[in-house]
């Protein structure tokens, strides 16, 4: 005869990671929240004062990416990517996220390494100004290899509806505005992970390893920031993932006349995509696989451009800037319109 734990489960270490768990969600805490962890379900109050509110939701994971924190033995900032895959996506309706959920698997459950986590959730989540409300922790014996954990989450977000962000007012002449990325953030690292193996070695007065896991900037707050002082200036947001530029950019056009014309050099690109060329990626496919130093492509009115620029600065030099202290708002290119119907990804964007 055996029992649960013998079998592989222990459920004594799930109620530990549980307890772990809360600290951090407590951190989260914001108006709306009507109860804690622990609950079957999590409860969220829509905020008072909405005329016609809608619910925005999305979820994503973070991929290949975790092997190297796993290989590091480094995992707090990987769930500060889970939330900012979910919550930058959620963003480019013009909603504002109000609450998270994650999804832990693994094969045999340590809880301090599910603890750390979670931390980075809920530091995702504290950047976003949304609540940490639940989540599920699977300890999966056999099925996932010992000491591998995946981690996925889903977001809901709130938005007036007739301030939903469509793409429908893009036109012709915009001016595209790039935010700056942290460096690789969630996407790529299949082939990342091709091209580097030596994750100790010394890059940028850190390692190459330390360098390829620092956290998806998470634009939530910059980007309100701008919505509140212009938001009828901004016509479309694109979160720059899986993809690059041909892939997502068009995402945010409803007209598919409409082309995006990229100015190269218009903006600092980080020097690890620099590198992973220099290691074997193919340069004529980067823009097709990473974000290239742009993070989020926002379509604004060609007058206004100067001014959300100025917010982005303003709000990276205040206080509450936080990680995105080091935030830029670069001017890369504008919106134009092609005779034939851009129906491929090389029609809809342009470099020059």
């Amino acid at each position: 005869m055996i029992d649960y734990r013998q079998s592989g489960v222990d459920i004594e270490e799930g109620y530990k990671a549980v307890g772990k768990y809360k600290a951090h969600a407590k951190r989260t805490q914001i108006p709306g929240v009507l109860n804690g962890l622990g609950s079957f379900a999590g409860m969220f109050q829509v905020p008072a004062g909405m005329k016609n509110p809608v619910m925005v939701s999305g979820t994503d994971g973070v991929g290949t990416k975790l092997d190297i924190a796993f290989s590091m033995k480094k995992y707090d900032t990987v769930g500060i990517d889970c939330v900012a895959m979910s919550v930058n996506d959620i963003l480019c309706t013009g909603a504002k996220p109000l609450y998270f959920l994650d999804y832990i698997a693994c094969g045999s459950l340590d809880s301090d390494i599910a603890a750390d986590l979670v931390k980075g959730v809920a530091d995702g989540c504290v950047d976003s100004d949304c609540a940490l409300l639940g989540g599920e922790t699977a300890e999966m014996p056999g099925f996932y290899d010992k000491g591998k954990y995946d981690i996925a989450g889903f977001g809901v977000g709130i938005v007036e509806k007739d301030e939903i962000i469509t793409g429908e007012k893009i036109k012709e002449g915009d001016v595209l505005i790039g935010l700056s990325s942290t460096g690789v953030h969630s996407n790529g690292f299949s082939l990342v992970r091709k091209l580097v193996t030596d994750y100790d070695t010394p890059f940028e007065n850190s390692t190459i390893g330390q360098v390829l896991l620092e956290p998806t900037r998470i634009y939530v707050r910059p980007v309100l920031a701008v919505l509140e002082k212009c938001r009828s200036a901004v016509h479309g947001m694109a979160h720059i993932t899986g993809g690059g530029f041909y892939e997502n950019i068009p995402r945010m056009y409803t007209d598919k006349h409409l082309v995006s014309v990229i100015n190269k050099g218009s903006w600092k690109i980080p020097s690890i995509f620099a590198e992973l060329e220099r290691r074997g990626a193919n340069p004529d496919r980067m823009f097709n696989t990473f974000n290239m130093g742009i993070g989020l492509v926002m379509a604004v009115e060609a007058s206004e451009a100067d001014k959300v620029v100025k917010a982005i600065e303003d709000f990276a030099a205040s206080k509450d800037a936080g990680r995105n202290s080091t935030l830029k708002a670069y001017k890369i290119g504008y919106v134009s319109r092609s005779a034939e119907e851009a129906d491929t990804q090389q029609k809809a964007v342009l470099f020059k």
